[in-house]
């Protein structure tokens, strides 16, 4: 086995670079942040009405949150109404 000897600030650029590598990593890891889009948004989405997304928000059919006045859908949850929703197609 051969033996390197590394001089204090090129062991030190070493290990900046290892753990710049490991962050790296790690961030690639995490789960991505859940994206949310507003009412308005959703509306648009899914082509209904305000008073459409208000009944659907009252029977519990899609999860929201609400800040003050405004009204904001997480996108996993609009789209577990739609798999909710799916039909598949019969087969002749």
């Amino acid at each position: 086995m051969e033996a390197v000897i590394l001089t204090k600030d090129q062991f030190s650029s070493l290990s900046a670079s290892i753990e710049e590598i490991k962050g790296k990593i790690e961030n690639q890891n995490k789960k991505p942040h859940e994206v949310f889009i507003d009412n308005q948004e959703f509306l648009f989405m899914m082509k209904i009405s305000k008073r459409t997304a208000q009944t659907w928000r009252d029977e519990g059919k899609v999860s929201f949150s609400q800040i003050g006045n405004k009204i904001y859908y997480k996108l996993s949850d609009v789209e577990e109404l739609l798999q909710k929703h799916y039909v598949k197609s019969f087969k002749r």
